[in-house]
């Protein structure tokens, strides 16, 4: 996933509903009732840790019990104090007091309540990177040090992986041909990020490879869901049972879930959003361009998948009445640029979305040579009357700009060989004519109806076309 690029729209829940969300999240939750509880008496640790007679307190203090309620607790702390919920006011004395955010939880706006959320992911983010505590202490070198080398980590690479997958699951969550709000299995994650695209069938080498990424990622989800991040289904415990143990209980072989199923939550999207954001991608949100200009819509949707691209589109044409929102998005469809076709045709998928009420704004450009074809099919649709019969170079002009625009929001799609099929069929000597037509994108248009189009006859007096074309324009 490269930086440069632009993420599909995220369609994210209002922040209000997002902010109740974190708080209700058991990681930040927890942090912030210890931070409450600390008082004089409490002492930390020179690394800003609770001590350890404190911790049976404390566990007690958030209602945890068992084994595991003293690391709890612990990790509950360590999270209070990297997300400035509390503040160690005497590192010699070992003292703490509240911290400033605490009141964020309580008095701060969503945005606020967010953005310590956010910190407490990111501690969470990097613990899951380390490996298992088991691993560390047997690397445990004399003198108290851990020797990296004896475990083969590489803090930079894990760290890498994991990003990696999260991306994965926000393409697969954000994108239109992913499963959305579904959960997704972890071996087709794990793959996602150790498979080459290019791979057929994957080797035993590379199976194993993604065998072990699963029992990775299925400890890291496991850290990552009580923050908020996700809602995980581990791997089921008997596929990791020996061999020759009998399983407890009859199991369904063809049953995927039990190898582990990941969704990521609406605060998981947010917050990975907003780490990509950070990052230098391009991640943009339903609804960013609602009070923009209409340039900024017609440009801005240009990438967005249909849906995506059609939610915008409503949330911008809301806020304004429909024959002001048709002059606007006229005017911002004109243009010779290499854009300016796909403008037109997101100001024609918009138009769509208006009433009758905007009729005198598509009447004004019934002469315009770029906008008077499309400001003809929407009177059409619209069942307006008197709607004047288009000359014929205004037909081939948008003949062009359509199958120009088309090729920008789809490349060689089968629509669109399908379309260029139907215009050489039904226009005798379309290509005669068609390369005259003065639209800057006429020769780009014929090369690749002479690429697209199955027959061969027809595909050559496509190129030829676009030969004259170019001559024609000085190319």
């Amino acid at each position: 996933m490269s930086d440069s690029s632009t993420l599909p729209p995220a369609r994210l829940r209002p922040e209000a509903e997002l902010a109740r969300d974190a708080l209700s999240a058991p990681v930040l939750a927890r942090a912030a009732r210890l931070a409450r509880w600390a008082g004089p008496d409490t002492r930390v640790d020179a690394g800003g840790g609770l001590v350890e007679e404190q911790l049976p307190a404390a566990a007690e203090q958030l209602g945890l019990s068992g084994d595991d309620a003293a690391a709890y607790a612990s990790e509950a702390w360590r999270i209070a104090v990297d997300t400035g919920l509390v503040e160690i006011t005497d590192e010699e004395a070992g003292t703490v007091a509240a911290g400033e955010d605490l009141a964020l939880l309580t008095g701060g706006s969503p945005q606020d309540v967010l953005g310590v959320w956010l910190t407490a992911l990111e501690a969470v983010l990097a613990d899951a990177s380390v490996p298992d505590l088991d691993d560390l202490v047997d690397a445990m070198a004399e003198g108290g040090e851990v020797d990296l080398s004896s475990l083969d980590w590489d803090p930079d690479a894990e760290s890498e992986f994991l990003d990696g997958v999260l991306g994965n699951l926000y393409l697969l969550t954000v994108g239109e041909d992913g499963p959305g709000d579904a959960p997704v299995p972890l071996p087709a994650l794990a793959a996602s990020v150790i498979v080459p695209s290019d791979m057929g069938e994957p080797s035993n080498e590379v199976l194993e490879q993604v065998s072990d990424a699963m029992m990775r990622l299925d400890d890291q989800f496991r850290l990552l869901e009580p923050v908020g991040l996700v809602e995980y289904q581990p791997v089921d415990e008997a596929l990791m049972a020996d061999a020759d143990e009998e399983p407890a209980a009859p199991v369904d072989e063809a049953d995927v879930t039990r190898y582990g199923m990941v969704r990521l939550t609406p605060l998981g999207l947010y917050g990975l959003r907003a780490r990509l954001l950070d990052a230098g991608f391009e991640a943009p949100a339903v609804g960013d361009l609602a009070d923009k200009g209409a340039d900024a819509l017609l440009d801005g949707t240009a990438p967005f998948p249909p849906a995506a691209a059609h939610a915008e589109t409503e949330l911008w044409l809301a806020g304004r009445s429909p024959l002001d929102a048709a002059r606007e998005l006229l005017a911002a469809a004109r243009g010779s640029d290499p854009g300016a076709p796909l403008r037109r045709l997101r100001c024609q998928q918009a138009l769509s979305l208006v009433g009758g009420e905007a009729e005198p704004a598509l009447r004004e450009v019934l002469d315009d040579a770029e906008l008077g074809g499309l400001a003809r099919v929407w009177l059409t649709e619209h069942g307006a009357r008197d709607v004047p019969a288009p000359p014929q170079e205004m037909v081939f002009w948008l003949t062009i700009d359509t199958v120009a625009a088309q090729l920008a929001a789809e490349g060689n799609s089968e629509e669109l060989r399908a379309l260029v099929e139907g215009l050489a069929r039904q226009h005798s000597g379309f290509f005669d004519t068609v390369w005259r037509v003065e639209h800057p994108a006429t020769p780009d248009v014929l090369e690749a109806m002479g690429r697209l189009h199955p027959d061969k006859k027809v595909a050559k007096e496509a190129r030829k076309a676009a030969f004259k074309a170019r001559s024609q324009q000085g190319g």
